[in-house]
């Protein structure tokens, strides 16, 4: 496990990383290896890059029966929440967490840009009153589906077409936010808008907040189709991170998703050599 110490001077070099600098500001000797290792993958700009981070308790949940989520990061999971849309584009949340929760979904915790904010909303539930809505922040994008109504609202939609299962395809999704120029995305929440984004393979990494804390029942943060064996398991390279009150589980998907296709390269060629 590696133990992240954030400094100022790391984090300044990590928003001009996120500003597309060539030439960030050079970082002294002591600077902390970990930080760096934890947050550049998101920070530089070059390919398109998915992150989803999930903040839960030891026993994997993130609010309680009654739908308190309130605390359940301590305070250097939130700032390691706030950081991560502090690099991103745009920020992606479903509408039951707005209507549930009322996020702002801004930068408060730490220095930097609040990321555009995406709510995916098929049915054309967002709540007027939204906090989102009426708080002169980043601007707020709403994905609803082509055969909702229209309605004189405070925000802009964007309608994709509906899937057979009754929602918004993340690729859909995904492709409509890169016309706009935002290409580096944190998929937060809830359990619901993740599971469809890691169903589809749309996640580069998942960010997997665990605080010390025993709930004891409540909600999941990923509810995933169902397998049969553990052989079907998804097992993304980890690497894990003490960040002070949480641990973080860095999990590369995409490193996953290249040694399958390596697996499957050499079972093609073992098999060509069979024939």
């Amino acid at each position: 496990m590696r133990s992240v110490r954030m400094t100022e001077e790391l984090w300044q070099h990590l928003l001009s990383l996120r500003e597309g600098f060539l030439r960030p500001v050079a970082l002294s000797a002591g600077v902390d290896g970990s930080g760096l290792s934890l947050y550049r993958p998101i920070a530089v700009r070059g390919e398109p890059l998915v992150l989803a981070q999930v903040g839960q308790s030891l026993d994997g949940r993130v609010a309680t029966p009654t739908g308190d989520a309130q605390d359940v990061s301590g305070c250097d999971g939130i700032a390691h929440l706030h950081r991560c849309r502090a690099l991103v584009d745009a920020v992606i949340v479903g509408v039951g967490t707005v209507v549930a929760d009322n996020p702002s979904l801004s930068v408060r915790a730490v220095s930097g840009r609040n990321p555009v904010r995406i709510v995916v909303d098929c049915n054309g539930r967002m709540p007027e009153r939204a906090k989102m809505l009426h708080d002169g922040g980043a601007p707020v994008h709403v994905m609803q589906a082509d055969d909702v109504p229209l309605r004189n609202v405070r925000y802009r939609t964007i309608r994709l077409p509906r899937q057979a299962d009754g929602g918004l395809a993340p690729r859909d999704i995904l492709e409509a936010l890169a016309e706009r120029g935002l290409t580096t995305v944190l998929v937060e929440g809830g359990a619901t808008t993740i599971s469809r984004f890691v169903d589809a393979q749309l996640i580069d990494r998942l960010h997997v907040s665990v605080a010390p804390i025993i709930i004891g029942s409540g909600p999941a943060g990923i509810r995933l189709s169902p397998i049969d064996r553990l052989s079907e398991a998804r097992r993304p390279e980890v690497q894990v991170y003490n960040i002070g009150t949480d641990i973080v589980f860095d999990c590369n998907f995409r490193i996953e998703a290249q040694q399958v296709a390596a697996s499957a390269d050499r079972e093609d060629v073992l098999m060509a050599d069979l024939a």
